[in-house]
């Protein structure tokens, strides 16, 4: 039986290919994933801005809630 010896070469050649075609499907993953991540944070925004126009307080009450550290439930 002959085989055919592959060389060096078109082993570099495959390996390239193929880690050329696995850089594009990763580049493709990553690229729906930051518009997911975009698009879920647009979403959260959307989400607590209405809540803020609903509710009874105040722009300063709401960022002092915001940026208080430390403090649980119960506690102040």
């Amino acid at each position: 039986m002959a085989r055919r010896t592959v060389s060096l070469d078109e082993k570099i050649e495959k390996a390239e290919a193929a880690v050329l075609c696995a850089k594009a499907r990763y580049d493709k993953a990553l690229d729906e994933l930051e518009k997911l991540v975009a698009k879920r944070k647009q979403l959260e925004d959307k989400r607590i801005l209405e809540a803020y126009h609903e509710s009874d307080k105040t722009t300063d009450e709401i960022i002092a809630f915001l940026l208080s550290k430390g403090k649980g439930k119960g506690e102040e």
